[in-house]
């Protein structure tokens, strides 16, 4: 078995042609471009091309493929890639290693996304570092004016409201003299801050344009509490929800699983393996304790495994966060949405289920976008306007009339009863208020004394 073992570089690369038979090696130095790979895949006469994953491994795996070639891109997180104790560390060494091990079947191989999915998943990423940029800008804004002694809106209220409050103090550097140079500062992040936000927003335009014709994240969407960044990026990560045996791999694919160390009689778990993408996992988290508001299932979960007790609130939430990846895996999997009925079943087939757990999901309703929600609100405020103007026409008596065919009123029940009580037809004869107030009035009044002049 030929094998083509390339260890890959910024600037420069070795490739190591190693025949597993003679045992026989040929080392080849060559620049990481696309010219040069392409001529060493075309005069190769490999049967499996292995190579480490990092950035540039996309494009090569991708040349690679288009030539014929078997390609295996190798996880650099595996145990058989940790080399302990060696004396001496050179790219040939490397290249050397990798190849005996991909002889010899230790290596591991990684899923490689496609081109256009490559694509998707770098702007999903680069929506969060436009995101952190604006945060670091607004951070060094706020210690201008605290170093400064000004004060300025707390929260959201400065970029909005309290931004007039801030560009009142910007000034072109040019203008500025010896003590207020912080001013022209100000000046140049306040515009680099105003160039951020109009870029994220052109970003966030282009993802949902982008999620609005893939099904794959219309349908982790309908998981209350999961909303379209949370969306994006799990979709970004899983890709092809097929190359996950069970939701076990899912689990440890995010990192969210406890490490462990047995040996002997000792078997301890300890805290997560936070591996694999972690931005997934700080989303998994932040969706987690957001599901708390929307998901009666989420939530009953998170109080069984917390337990009311403050200690046990983050693992609660770091557990949530796990079973809703899982839960999407599966929904991806299978090609069905979030089904309340279906987590009854699949509660229920572990033990118990809480009475108000399982009614609350039973009696749950759909999951709205923004426009049925907005659809749904103003339904809402028109048969609210209409019901304050039905008990407003009844305070004041204007009751509407119902008319018959020939337009003549009829007086309806209540009015025609109180017509024909005798207490109507006489109000003073016999009540008991009007005999009080005859025995009252039929009292003599007192003389009034005689006034003698002085």
């Amino acid at each position: 078995m030929k094998i083509l073992a390339l260890d890959l570089g910024k600037f420069n690369s070795v490739c190591c042609f190693f025949d597993s038979k003679t045992r026989k090696t040929k080392f080849v130095t060559t620049p990481t471009t696309r010219e040069h790979f392409g001529v060493i895949f075309h005069d190769t006469k490999a049967d499996l091309v292995v190579m480490e994953a990092c950035g540039p491994s996309g494009w090569i795996n991708d040349l690679a493929q288009h030539q014929g070639h078997e390609t295996l891109v190798c996880s650099t997180n595996e145990e058989a890639w940790r080399w302990a104790n060696v004396k001496r560390k050179t790219d040939r060494d490397d290249a050397l290693k990798l190849a005996r091990m991909a002889a010899m079947g230790e290596l591991k191989g990684v899923h490689t996304p496609t081109l256009e999915h490559r694509e998707f998943r770098s702007l999903v990423k680069y929506r969060k570092t436009l995101d952190g940029r604006i945060n670091k800008t607004k951070n060094a804004i706020r210690a201008w004016f605290v170093n400064h002694g000004i004060e300025i809106a707390t929260g959201e209220k400065a970029w909005y409201s309290g931004r007039e409050h801030i560009n009142s103090f910007r000034k072109p550097l040019a203008d500025c003299g010896p003590d207020e140079l912080w001013k022209g500062e100000l000046d140049i992040e306040l515009t680099i801050l105003d160039s951020l936000t109009e870029q994220l927003t052109g970003v966030v335009k282009k993802l949902e344009a982008i999620g609005k014709n893939d099904e794959r994240i219309k349908r982790v969407q309908t998981i209350p509490g999961v909303g379209p960044r949370t969306a994006e990026i799990l979709v970004a990560c899983l890709d092809d929800p097929h190359r996950f045996e069970n939701g076990r791999q899912v689990s440890a694919y995010f990192g969210l699983v406890p490490r462990q160390y047995q040996s002997g009689e000792t078997d301890r778990n300890g805290r997560i393996t936070k591996r694999g993408n972690p931005l997934a996992r700080t989303i998994l988290v932040e969706c987690a304790w957001a599901s708390l508001r929307y998901n009666p299932w989420a939530k009953g979960v998170y109080e069984r495994i917390c337990g009311k007790q403050k200690t046990r609130k983050k693992k609660a939430a770091i557990a949530l966060a796990r079973k809703i990846a899982v839960i999407a895996w599966a929904m991806l999997r299978d090609e069905k949405d979030w089904d309340p009925k279906q987590m009854i079943q699949v509660t229920e087939s572990f033990g118990r289920m809480p009475t108000g757990l399982k009614d609350s999901l039973q009696n749950m309703k759909p999951k709205e976008n923004a426009d049925q929600r907005k659809s749904r609100l103003r339904k809402e405020a028109r048969a609210a306007r209409e019901a304050a103007e039905r008990g407003a026409s009844k305070t004041t008596g204007q009751n509407p009339v119902k008319r018959t065919s020939t337009g003549s009123a009829k007086p309806t029940a209540s009015k025609r009863k109180a017509t024909n009580s005798p207490a109507t037809r006489s109000p003073r004869s016999t009540s008991q208020p009007n005999e009080k107030r005859q025995t009252k009035t039929s009292k003599p009044r007192r003389a009034r004394k005689p006034v003698i002049p002085a």
